[in-house]
């Protein structure tokens, strides 16, 4: 007999799922079952939430969708932030959740409530599994968390549902291949727009990461010799050592005052898969009005941060592939502006001499393995982090970057450690941001995955402890007395220590990938740390 939870982790194993993140409950002990003799192996997180950060991370690492199991109730809203956070995020998430059967919901009301009606702002698509339809939601399901801007879906599976045989067909669709716009005016003008430009700039997004467009996109810079500017997601589509590069933007002052002025002095913008959820209000409409603006987007534009001469709904990669073989090679800015923006934002973001978190990211960044994977929790750590550590792959920084979640960093590098163990990888995060998540410490000493956490200790909510000064407010709220994270750490298995200078940072940083646990590096920058450098 094949029941209903079988076939949904079937179709979930055949899409190249290895991974199920999540808290077990009675209504989902079925699927949960199903779930591992299909050949996904499940984590016990310690709070959903963090769960669905663990699937994402397991997404980055295998461009598998990843799969979160919640149970009835508290489970299901538990998880509301990480959903919101995959669709903005555009990450494939499965949400699947245990419920009660229908007839059993008439006349029991503990825990019951309407699981879609809460999700379905949330998710691309929401079904409720049952023996006849189970097959063609499972398939519908890994279809559209995967076309066109990646998101999640949520699949609710009553209790009887999931023990039930299946009566109904298991379909097999096959995923569209990526489609370049087809000849016509549009085409040839965007062709006419290249051929006359003589300083072209592309700007790139998470989109062009998720279409494995970074090839295409670092052929198509180098034809044009036309530097790329990325949102934080879109680091390293190029090897930011590049002299095309100009990194990643988006969150930081100090990064548009140099780099904005650039985009008036373009005479054509190629937008390849960027997504403005990711950027702020000073990238609405960033460019002149009568910029020549050629978008390629795996969506319209419905958003309307800014628009475009002509805008193609096509994959990002064939497309470029496309108008890059209609036109002939540049030779690059006729005056060397790029270069020129490239060495400016280098010195703004230089590290000084005093410890400070600069120094945290540079020693790091100059000792930790080339390869190493990193993600950064929301707070003002990550806005300097983002302008500094280079990136030379994509998706070698992960982090929460259109919703902004905090309690993000050390999931996302736990998922990623679970699905690519042969793959160093480092968490930053602040010191109230890991106070979020503490519970997930534990996941890591139970996986035994040596991640790197590198936490930043001011005793505040720098970046709003920032703003409120900005805007003349008093200080409340934001500051805190710190804990003693160290001992945290080794209270929850791991090696945990202070560190106060770059030599002491170093060493501890080399010798925590030699662990089976993982290493929790407290370094005390001090309040105000950030004034300034971003």
């Amino acid at each position: 007999m094949t029941r209903v939870a079988d076939t949904i982790a079937q179709r979930l194993a055949e899409a190249g799922c290895r991974h199920a993140f999540g808290i077990p409950g009675g209504e989902v002990l079925a699927m949960m079952q199903a779930l591992d003799a299909a050949g996904l192996k499940f984590t016990l997180c310690r709070h959903e939430n963090a769960g669905g950060f663990m699937a994402e991370g397991a997404w980055h690492a295998t461009d598998a969708p990843g799969v979160l199991l919640a149970t009835i109730g508290p489970g299901v809203v538990n998880a509301v932030n990480v959903i919101a956070n995959a669709l903005q995020d555009r990450v494939p998430l499965i949400v699947l959740t245990g419920c009660v059967d229908a007839l059993e919901a008439e006349t029991y009301t503990h825990q019951v409530f309407d699981h879609q009606a809460v999700l379905r702002p949330l998710v691309k698509a929401s079904f409720k599994a049952a023996p006849d339809t189970a097959g063609i939601i499972a398939d519908k399901a890994i279809a559209i968390a995967l076309d066109g801007q990646p998101g999640p879906v949520h699949i609710d599976i009553p209790i009887g549902a999931a023990e039930a045989e299946m009566t109904g067909p298991v379909p097999r669709r096959t995923r569209p291949a990526p489609v370049a716009p087809p000849p016509g005016p549009d085409f040839d003008r965007a062709v006419s727009l290249i051929r006359a430009a003589q300083r072209p700039l592309v700007i790139a997004g998470v989109d062009a990461v998720t279409e494995h467009a970074g090839d295409a996109v670092a052929v198509f810079c180098r034809h044009l010799s036309a530097p790329l500017i990325t949102t934080y997601k879109a680091k390293g589509l190029i090897d930011e050592r590049d002299p095309l590069s100009l990194g990643g933007h988006g969150l930081s002052p100090k990064s548009d005052v140099i780099l904005k002025p650039l985009l008036a002095e373009t005479d054509l913008i190629m937008l390849a898969g960027y997504d403005p959820i990711e950027m702020r209000p000073g990238w609405r409409d960033p460019w002149p009005e009568g910029t020549e603006v050629i978008e390629i987007a795996a969506v319209p534009n419905t958003h309307y941060m800014h628009q475009a001469t002509l805008a193609f709904t096509a994959a990002v990669g064939p497309t470029l592939d496309l108008l890059r073989g209609a036109t002939d090679a540049k030779t690059g800015w006729p005056d060397n502006r790029p270069a020129e923006i490239r060495q400016a934002l280098a010195d703004a973001f230089t590290a000084p001499s005093s410890w400070g978190p600069h120094q945290v990211f540079d020693t790091l960044r100059q000792n930790l393995p080339q390869d190493t994977v990193i993600t950064a929790d929301s707070g003002a750590h990550r806005i300097l982090l983002s302008q500094m550590w280079p990136c030379y792959t994509p998706r070698s920084l992960l982090q929460s970057s259109a919703l902004c979640t905090m309690g993000c960093a050390v999931p996302l590098a736990a998922g990623h450690a679970i699905a690519a163990p042969d793959t160093p990888i480092c968490a930053f995060i602040g010191d109230a941001g890991l106070e979020m998540t503490l519970g997930e410490l534990a996941t890591l000493r139970e996986e035994r995955l040596p991640v790197l956490v590198v936490v930043l200790v001011d005793d505040s909510l720098a970046l709003i402890e920032l703003k409120q000064r900005n805007a003349q407010r008093p200080n409340l709220g934001v500051d805190f007395t710190g804990s003693d994270l160290p001992a945290v750490a080794r209270a929850l298995g791991g090696h945990g220590a202070w560190i106060d200078d770059t030599e002491t940072l170093r060493a501890e940083a080399i010798a925590a990938f030699d662990r089976d646990t993982f290493t929790l590096l407290a370094c005390r920058i001090g309040r105000r740390a950030y004034d300034g450098t971003f």
